[in-house]
């Protein structure tokens, strides 16, 4: 399994909270690669890969910003016409929950790399990789 460390950033509806969370980290010269934003009436939930979620925990919480660190995994997939269905599928077929997904893009033309949060990684790590679907690591993506 080659999961990859994702940072979660609780974020208060307000004018300019996002604005102070993404210039911490570019001030601290942290490269959002994909990001995610789900939001409620109070506050939102802003998911982010950088290209070091080490340092970026440590700089949002030394300026006093709630975050948390979890696991998810990249899967690479080919940027056609059911490639998504065919990797969701792999998971439903397991019996795997989905807790939420969203992509970004590849430096590679013609594939697609989406980030999944899911119940059990390493179930759904076996099951994605008995599909035929690769597993992106952390160093491939910062």
């Amino acid at each position: 399994m080659t999961p990859v460390k994702q940072i979660s950033v609780f974020v208060e509806n307000k004018h300019g909270k996002l604005s102070t969370v993404t210039r911490i980290l570019a001030d601290n010269g942290i490269s959002i690669r994909a990001l995610c934003m789900a939001d409620t009436t109070d506050f939102g939930i802003f998911r982010l890969i950088v290209s070091d979620y080490v340092k970026a925990e440590n700089a949002l919480k030394a300026e006093g910003i709630t975050c948390s660190v979890t696991e998810v995994l990249v899967v690479e997939i080919d940027d056609t016409p059911g490639a998504f269905a065919d990797a969701m599928s792999l998971l439903a077929d397991n019996k795997i929950s989905l807790e939420y997904v969203y992509a970004f893009l590849t430096p590679e033309m013609g594939k697609a790399f989406i980030i999944i949060r899911v119940e059990d990684n390493v179930a759904a790590a076996k099951a994605l990789k008995a599909g035929g679907i690769k597993l992106v690591a952390q160093e491939e993506i910062i």
